[in-house]
């Protein structure tokens, strides 16, 4: 039997994503986070839970050492569990919560949502993923997520699949924001590569014509880690005119944006695992 959470279609006891229980999943840390977008962060920052485990491969992973590694690290959560810690992040002052890579501990994270709505938790609760997801996945989230950030990482898929081992990313990935768009408030995060100027232009004009209310957090933050430098031009940092240019891509497509400064492409930005 297949797995349902996500477009690879594995078995669960051979899962890509290394998760093999539905009613369980890995949490690697939870933190105040203070670095996300002004929406989620906020002034006193999100309370960050980072799931274990993946169901991509992307060759620069900054959150590899728990995203890539078998067996998972982490502890392992139920429903209960897993809103309990909202509850934790919440006493420390989170302004929301924000579920980072949940798409393959969905069952788990969407129940902790319902308890959350049952319990009338305050807080806003942010579905931070990939984008590589099943859209009628995302239908069964209406009501539960507050705030979608998916990242809408390429178009071109060969860049997907040599990348992230996802040729059909795009197309997975589109549906899914689509879907989104239609429930909720939308960021979508789009991180500029070395070398990809042009498939982030195209990356925008898809936003431009499909979900032009989505506001877009363009990210200059890319630094060359886990496997990078094996796959040039990965290998480097963004140059001035790469992210200069992208962003007044955008401007002239008229998309509401969030800038990053180039000085964000330092290491210290991604939590200690």
């Amino acid at each position: 039997m297949t797995c349902p959470l996500c477009p690879r279609n594995c078995t669960r006891e051979l899962s890509f994503c290394g998760e093999t229980d539905f009613t369980r999943a890995h949490v690697a840390k939870t933190m105040l986070h203070r670095w996300e977008e002004p929406p989620v962060s906020g002034e006193r920052g999100t309370g960050a839970v980072f799931f274990s485990g993946c169901n991509l491969r992307c060759i620069f992973c900054q959150n590899h050492k728990i995203s890539q590694v078998r067996p998972l690290p982490g502890n392992t959560v139920d429903a209960g569990a897993l809103y309990k810690s909202f509850l934790d992040l919440q006493a420390l002052g989170a302004e929301t919560i924000s579920l980072i890579s949940p798409t393959h501990v969905l069952p788990v994270a969407r129940e902790a949502m319902r308890v959350a709505k049952q319990q009338s938790f305050p807080l806003k609760i942010v579905w931070n993923s990939n984008g590589y997801e099943l859209p009628e996945n995302i239908k069964s989230l209406a009501g539960l997520v507050d705030i979608y950030l998916p990242d809408l990482k390429y178009c071109d898929g060969k860049m997907a699949a040599q990348y992230s081992l996802a040729p059909d990313y795009f197309a997975y990935a589109a549906a899914a924001i689509a879907e989104m768009s239609a429930q909720t408030e939308v960021i979508i995060r789009h991180l500029i590569l070395p070398g990809g100027r042009k498939d982030s232009m195209r990356v925008l004009e898809w936003i431009a014509s499909n979900t032009p209310n989505a506001r877009v957090s363009l990210m200059a933050q890319y630094t060359p880690m886990f496997r990078a430098n094996d796959a040039p031009p990965l290998h480097r940092r963004l140059t001035g005119f790469e992210y200069d240019s992208v962003a007044e891509y955008a401007q002239s497509l008229g998309l509401k944006c969030f800038y990053q400064a180039r000085a964000s492409a330092v290491s210290s930005y991604t939590p200690d695992f």
